[in-house]
C-alpha cells in the first residue's frame, strides 16, 4: 500500500504543478483539486509497481528530488550547451570521427542507469546505443572519438562529458 500512496501523492503534486494558476484557492479551484486527487489515486493504483519497484523507496526522499533538480539545471544543462557548441563547430568544419565506445559508470540501480542513458542521449553528439544489465557497461555512439579513446578497451566519464563527472552526480541522486 505504501508504494501506491507515494505514487499517488507524486502524481497529485505533478498534476498541481501542471495546472497551477487555474483557480481562486491559492493557484487552483476546488474542482481542479478534486480532479487532481482522483487522477493521483488512479495513477497511483495503476503505476505503483513501476514507479516504486523496490522496497527501499530511496526516491521518496525530498533531498534526492532537490539533487535531481540541481543536476538538471546545473551540470546537465552546462554539458548540453557545451555539446551544442562542439557539434556546431564540427558540422561547420567537417571534423568528425564517429565511433562507439564502451563505458562502465559503475551504477547499480535501474534508475541510475536510466538517468545516465538519458543524459548521454540528450547531450548532442552522443547516443546511448545499449546498456548491458549484467555488467553495467554502456555502449555510447559519439560524433568524435579521438585516437587515444578509441585505442582503449574502456573509456572514462571525462571522454564523454567535458566538465562534470555525470555518473558521480547520478550516484548521489539514485543510489
Amino acid at each position: 500500500m505504501k508504494p501506491v500512496a507515494v505514487t499517488a501523492i507524486f502524481a497529485f503534486l505533478v498534476y498541481l504543478l501542471l495546472t497551477a494558476g487555474s483557480g481562486d484557492i491559492l493557484f487552483w479551484s476546488w474542482p481542479e483539486i478534486g480532479a487532481g486527487v482522483i487522477i493521483g489515486i488512479v495513477v497511483g493504483g495503476l503505476s505503483a509497481s513501476w514507479f516504486c519497484r523496490g522496497a527501499e523507496m530511496r526516491m521518496a526522499n525530498p533531498l534526492r528530488w532537490v539533487l535531481l533538480a540541481i543536476y538538471s539545471i546545473g551540470p546537465l544543462f552546462i554539458e548540453i550547451i557545451r555539446a551544442n557548441i562542439d557539434v556546431a563547430i564540427r558540422v561547420i568544419t567537417g571534423n568528425i570521427r564517429p565511433g562507439i565506445v564502451k563505458f562502465n559508470p559503475g551504477l547499480r540501480t535501474d534508475l541510475g542507469k536510466l538517468l545516465l542513458a538519458n543524459s548521454i542521449t540528450l547531450t548532442p553528439g552522443t547516443l546511448t546505443v545499449e546498456v548491458d544489465d549484467a555488467t553495467g557497461v554502456f555502449y555510447v555512439h559519439m560524433l568524435n572519438v579521438d585516437e587515444q579513446t578509441s585505442a582503449r578497451e574502456m573509456c572514462e566519464a571525462s571522454d564523454i562529458f567535458a566538465f562534470f563527472n555525470m555518473p558521480a552526480w547520478i550516484r548521489r541522486i539514485a543510489e
